[in-house]
């Protein structure tokens, strides 16, 4: 990340830790022994002074709303799944070009407990702190944009991945709570009321079909599609000797942003390998509970060459409604992706080999070449990716 990445998120701007309530967060913080880097005390004590307010509103929320809380009956949700930085967050704004569904914005991720309460106050009085991109590419951000549920059930105490944003140097090397199978029953049991008291907090301020977009969903078909029998499937996939190069930057940018402790990166490489043996190793179990009207497949690329058609395939695979009636947004939507361009990567040779040793059932699955490379010249380090 350069620096202008990182002045766009000073030390006070908002972190997704600072939904987290004190039950929440110091557990959290004990569990790593307090070991924050010297350079990110300011930042500790943003979130812990943050976490005594949520600890004060969710409950003040949870009485304000109660009837419509223990009245709510929650749609079942469209998943958006796929790999990071594999094309999903494209297809969630597409998605919400259709009003029949709607998305938790990044306030509500970011405050789970409280939003009902909070979400216009705070909205408003701090939008001057939000960045207007992401760190990690050009995608527009704001309180108000489409954002991962997987921030929320972190806040909310649920066993998830992205607690390792926090303290990625004392955290295990392998991932945690990505295939939610894998779990004690007590946090099975736990993930999953996190999920229904969030689903049921959205259905309170929107009656809509909520579509929810998280990569570590794409290891957790089988349970989610056991929970909410109603539920379908987006999965979107990319080229993996891109998605590696792009996945590695993510965690490195969010490490640099999100976490307490400064991360020296030489775990990253095999984390994301693992994580995506993880995750592919769980979906390809799945995929047979689920029926073909249920699950379908997208590659990034045709969805990029012609969004129109693929998004009309989606809609009638999984019968998700009259795409006529939404075919001229995703037409507008299409002519303003004519000049997006996306970032482009050297490739080491070193790394094309592991992904072509690693993950060939998934390259031959969905048709991806191993690209030609380039040795790197004697005496010279290979390019990084």
């Amino acid at each position: 990340m350069s620096k202008k990445d990182y002045h766009a998120y000073p030390w006070w701007s908002p972190r997704f830790w600072h939904g987290m309530p004190l039950e929440v967060w110091l557990p959290l913080v004990a569990k790593h022994r307090a070991r924050a880097s010297l350079s990110r005390w300011g930042l500790m004590a943003t979130i812990t002074t943050a976490a005594g307010f949520n600890s004060l509103a969710e409950p003040l929320c949870r009485a304000r709303f109660r009837r419509q809380l223990k009245a709510a009956t929650p749609t079942d949700p469209l998943f958006i799944i796929g790999h990071w930085r594999s094309g999903t967050t494209l297809m969630h704004e597409m998605l919400m070009l259709d009003d029949r569904y709607f998305c938790p914005t990044t306030y509500q991720c970011f405050a789970p407990g409280h939003f009902l309460l909070t979400e216009g106050l705070i909205t408003s009085a701090l939008s001057w702190i939000m960045p207007d991109k992401r760190p990690m590419d050009n995608v527009s951000a704001g309180w108000h944009r489409p954002q991962e549920d997987e921030f929320a059930l972190a806040n909310m105490g649920a066993p998830s991945p992205y607690r390792r944003m926090a303290f990625p140097v004392t955290s295990p090397a392998a991932p945690e709570a990505l295939d939610v199978s894998r779990l004690p029953p007590e946090q099975l049991a736990r993930w999953r009321e996190s999920l229904h008291e969030f689903l049921r907090m959205l259905a309170v301020r929107d009656p809509r079909q909520p579509v929810l977009k998280s990569p570590p969903h794409t290891a957790r078909m089988g349970v989610l599609g056991e929970m909410f029998p109603g539920a379908k499937f987006l999965h979107v996939v990319r080229d993996p000797f891109v998605v590696f190069p792009s996945t590695l930057r993510l965690w490195q940018s969010l490490h640099h942003v999100q976490a307490l402790q400064v991360d020296p990166g030489d775990t990253l490489e095999e984390y994301v390998y693992a994580a995506f043996d993880e995750m592919y190793a769980a979906f390809e179990r799945d995929r047979s509970s689920l029926g073909a009207e249920r699950l379908h497949e997208i590659r990034y690329e045709d969805l990029v060459a012609d969004p129109v058609a693929r998004m009309q395939e989606a809609y009638e695979r999984l019968d998700l409604g009259d795409f006529g009636r939404v075919r001229d947004r995703f037409e507008e939507q299409a002519r303003g992706m004519k000049d997006y361009k996306t970032n482009t990567y050297r490739h080491d040779p070193r790394i094309v080999a592991a992904i072509e040793q690693r993950w060939r059932p998934f390259i031959d699955r969905y048709g991806y070449q191993v690209p030609e490379t380039v040795p790197p010249q004697s005496g010279a380090a290979s390019a990084p990716a």
